[in-house]
């Protein structure tokens, strides 16, 4: 058997990072307008964002890294996610990413990120981190006051109650609540993805990665991903190897999904590993820089690798990040202080109270026109292209007149023709139409989104937003790739240990990528389908 190319099988049905670069918000928003937006609580201007399938949180990260370049503004994020170990991703990235300076340094904050995001298998100082964090996380969540004095930035009283147990019960997953390897063996679960995937091909699986990275990756803009790391991401699932490959070996349960399957007539629940295992994480940090110098060629070979250019990315979001709160003349850059009447320094970017993430319920994307603080109030609305079935009019009522709407392509999803990629660039425009959408006047053309403004009384401006306030608009990157739908039963209450015991017999065969939780195989292998049949129509 083989695996049919457009298929759409091989991104799974669980996202974890994105599939295109991560873009600052700011610069993808309208204009401030001070008559509308100044009166807010603490009278600086808000910018509310709703964000569906954005999967690991770096537009939020890259938003607040740039936001020393604009005009003060403070934050409200609303954050809508497939499943809840997607929530549970977000808060920890967010926590890594404002760990104290002293506690955790630069490199060593930026070195765990990598692991923890995108590699299936960590170092175990890496785990022991993971744990820790996910044990005072477990804690934290059933208590609302102790969340909101130790988390200001963080809002879950969107989320239903079952699903604040669901969450809970992912951190204590991660802390090891089950213990052992066996738990999640990853490596094994990778193993059989890739055997499924591939097929009759699997014994050629070198060949099968290299045309899919020179034929299809390098020809769409990813060029520096170099052969030999997505070769090693491919075959193991390890992206970034910043150690000997011997460190790595504790399976990364932040990587463990659940899903409900078909077995012998009964709805058995089940543990694993559904995410993608043909592009890799190597799009969202690693194909652009702010530094052009990193994206230089020799002979026609770029100088450096995806990895290079990821962790160098990560390391100065996380360095601007660190900035937080702290005045320019702490960073002994005094002539850029700011002060006022009294003396008082002006801080070089928002402190961390003047940004707040709202996770809003799972499913809850067709109901918030319902609600009267919704309706008309985001600037922006970001959707991954995994998500664009929910496009609809009364999503688009959530939008403020002149808002942007920003839609991600399914660009760097290997398994899609581009005849598929087309269909799906004009599906998007008819759903964005019939939301109330148009087209952005003077926007860039880009393969990797689709931008369009809310038409009203106040049509969008056709400057750049920071033109006005004299800031120097930061280079415009891109979202993340949510490419596929969910199971037909997404589970929202984590995993226990079944009641069904499966029994294997020599007729059996185990599925590829599956583990049940009485530590046997189920035999109904998960077929992710295409993103595409996410649409309400199909394509012509």
């Amino acid at each position: 058997m083989t695996t049919p190319a457009g298929s759409g099988t091989g991104f799974g049905s669980v996202s974890w990072w994105g599939l295109s670069p991560a873009v600052d918000l700011q610069a993808e928003s309208p204009p401030v307008d001070p008559d509308s937006q100044a009166d807010t609580e603490h009278g600086t201007p808000e910018l509310n964002v709703l964000l569906l399938g954005s999967v690991d949180g770096r537009h939020l990260l890259r938003t607040l890294a740039r936001a020393a370049l604009w005009p003060r503004r403070r934050f409200r994020f609303y954050v809508l996610e497939k499943n809840m170990e997607a929530v549970a991703r977000h808060m920890l990235i967010f926590c890594l990413a404002l760990e104290d300076p002293e506690k955790m340094g630069l490199q060593e904050r930026s070195e765990t990120f990598l692991e923890v995001w995108g590699n299936s298998l960590l170092r175990p100082p890496v785990a022991a981190f993971v744990r820790a964090q996910a044990g005072r996380l477990a804690r934290l969540v059933p208590e609302p006051d102790r969340l909101a004095e130790q988390l200001p930035w963080l809002s879950l009283g969107a989320l239903k109650f079952r699903e604040r147990d669901a969450l809970e019960a992912v951190f204590r997953f991660w802390a090891g609540g089950e213990k052992g390897p066996e738990a999640f063996p990853m490596s094994r679960l990778w193993d059989s993805r890739l055997r499924h995937y591939l097929g009759s091909r699997y014994d050629a699986r070198r060949g099968v990665s290299d045309w899919d990275l020179h034929m299809k990756l390098h020809d769409r803009g990813a060029r520096v991903i170099h052969t030999s790391e997505f070769r090693r991401w491919r075959d193991t699932g390890v992206a970034f190897e910043l150690r000997d490959a011997s460190a790595y070996h504790v399976p990364n349960r932040t990587l463990a999904s659940g899903r409900l399957l078909s077995h012998r007539g009964e709805r058995v629940a089940a543990r694993g590993y559904w995410g993608d295992i043909v592009t890799g994480p190597f799009v969202a940090f690693g194909i652009e820089a702010d530094d052009e110098t990193l994206l230089r060629t020799s002979n026609g070979q770029p100088i450096k690798t995806a990895g290079e250019i990821t962790q160098h990315n990560v390391t100065e979001l996380f360095r601007e990040m660190a900035a937080w709160g702290r005045p320019r003349a702490a960073q002994g850059d005094p002539a850029q202080v700011q002060g006022d009447a009294d003396g008082s320094l002006e801080p070089a970017a928002p402190v961390p109270e003047s940004f707040a993430v709202h996770f809003l319920s799972l499913g809850s994307a067709l109901t918030l026109h319902r609600k009267s603080c919704y309706k008309g109030r985001f600037q922006l609305l970001y959707m991954a292209c995994g998500m664009v079935h929910l496009l609809s009019p009364e999503l688009g009522a959530c939008v403020a007149p002149g808002g942007r709407l920003i839609v991600e392509l399914a660009q760097f999803l290997v398994d899609l023709r581009q005849e598929q990629l087309q269909g799906f660039s004009s599906r998007v425009g008819e759903l964005a139409q019939a939301a109330g959408f148009a087209p952005q006047p003077g926007a860039r053309r880009s393969q990797t989104f689709a931008r369009f403004y809310k038409a009203g009384d106040s049509a969008p401006s056709h400057k750049d937003p920071a033109v006005g306030s004299g800031t120097p608009p930061p280079e415009v990157l891109a979202p993340p790739l949510e490419a596929t739908n969910p199971p037909p039963e997404d589970l929202t209450q984590p995993l226990e240990v079944s009641s069904v015991r499966l029994e294997q017999t020599g007729r059996d065969r185990s599925p590829r990528g599956l583990q049940g939780h009485s530590g046997r195989p189920l035999t109904d292998p998960p077929r992710a389908p295409c993103p595409l049949l996410c649409l309400p129509q199909p394509l012509a």
